[in-house]
């Protein structure tokens, strides 16, 4: 199922769906000081920011993303820029919560002519084990499934928010990967400051388990996740190589899509495209790492661990693929962390070809003067299908390649 791009009326429906959340979980007085605040922003700085920037600069002058990006892709950024920097986590997880995302999701699929989904999809609550499930076919097993672990800076978002995107990939998967029954579940782990590492790291693991029991062969598997998400993906691998019995479980590939790589590091600084902001991003790491870990430990922040040998054995067997955006917060590390893995198990790098190297190397796909996590802003905020459906595309292309079922 793939659903048009987001317009101005979605926009609308998506605050009516907000508002009355906020007031039930956040309260009149909270949201109140909040909106007061952004008024400077919403109705001086940002109208005078936009026009001044994209209409009274030198192309060769603006910020790379504004010289690739449609005036509402603009807009959106630097909306997004704002709310990450100065909203509360408080708050803005109310942004990414399912009561907030699922009818939203449900106005545009009945905008789209859609009375229910064409993927067949469930919540999973298992005790400690919660999450989304999407498969083809449900009344048969998966020949392929893809464990996802959502970002938000392990302060916001769900697995609900990232439905449409993770629908759309599990028919991709259907229609152009060629498999006969593709499914997904999307990982629902507790969020910061209710718990701190290493309670999300044991949920993925959970979340590993159970979708083992999926599949016949792990080498079906498809690990992947997006910044915080990614990072958890990461720490799994390292922790299912090393300390746990499942070393001989591993999946066939990953795809990490712009990985939180190390949590404090003075790399990850603001850029003058990306949405992420470095503050909040200290803030919201030391609130994951809690009082009891390292931020230094290789599970905590992968990006630290340097031990090849430790790398290699938590390669995946059909290898990496890397999708991350050129002006991005984390592009300097994630770069880091390429180069490591190369040096760990060969391959080689490729920017805006999808896969490149040989099977079980690393590939790498860099969208130039894009963004964080760019395959799931296009996906809501570009025109053309081609433009939306780009980075999972490109990601359904390097599955197909390296994963025979």
């Amino acid at each position: 199922m793939i659903l048009g791009q987001i317009a101005w009326v979605d926009c609308i429906a998506f605050l009516v769906f907000l508002a009355p959340q906020l007031l039930i979980q956040v309260g009149l007085f909270e949201t109140a000081k909040c909106g007061i605040k952004a008024l400077p922003f919403l109705l001086l700085r940002l109208p005078y920011q936009f026009l001044k920037t994209r209409y009274f600069t030198r192309h060769p002058s603006k910020p790379p993303f504004v010289q690739v990006a449609s005036p509402f892709q603009d807009i959106v950024i630097r909306c997004v820029r704002y709310a990450f920097a100065c909203i509360p986590a408080s708050i803005g997880k109310v942004f990414f919560s399912k009561n907030v995302a699922l009818p939203f999701m449900r106005f545009r699929m009945l905008r789209h002519g859609y009375l229910r989904s064409p993927i067949y999809w469930r919540e999973v609550n298992r005790g400690d084990l919660n999450g989304l499930y999407a498969i083809a076919d449900e009344t048969r097993r998966p020949d392929i499934v893809v464990y996802y672990c959502h970002g938000g800076g392990f302060s916001m978002g769900s697995a609900f928010f990232y439905l449409e995107f993770l629908l759309a990939w599990v028919h991709l998967l259907k229609v152009e990967g060629g498999y006969d029954n593709p499914a997904l579940f999307a990982l629902d782990y507790t969020l910061v400051p209710e718990a701190t590492y290493p309670t999300q790291a044991q949920q993925t693991l959970t979340g590993y388990k159970y979708v083992l029991s999926l599949v016949d062969s792990s080498s079906n598997i498809v690990v992947s996740g997006d910044s915080a998400g990614a990072t958890l993906i990461l720490s799994l691998l390292l922790c299912l190589s090393d300390y746990t019995p499942l070393r001989n479980r591993m999946p066939g590939l990953a795809v990490v899509i712009s990985p939180w790589a190390a949590i404090i590091s003075p790399k990850n600084q603001n850029t003058a495209s990306d949405y992420l902001n470095a503050e909040s991003l200290h803030l919201y790491g030391s609130q994951y790492i809690g009082t009891k870990a390292d931020a230094d430990d290789s599970l905590v922040s992968p990006g630290r661990c340097k031990d090849l040998s430790w790398w290699r054995r938590a390669s995946p067997s059909a290898g990496w693929f890397f999708v991350y955006g050129s002006e991005e917060v984390f592009a300097p590390e994630t770069r880091d962390l390429i180069e490591l893995l190369k040096k760990a198990g060969g391959g080689s790098v490729g920017k805006n070809e999808g896969v490149n190297g040989e099977i079980g190397g690393v590939a790498v796909h860099e969208e130039q003067k894009w963004v964080h996590a760019w395959p799931v802003v296009k996906l809501f905020l570009c025109n053309t299908g081609e433009e939306r459906m780009s980075g999972l595309r490109s990601i359904v292309r390097v599955t197909r390649e390296r994963i025979k079922v």
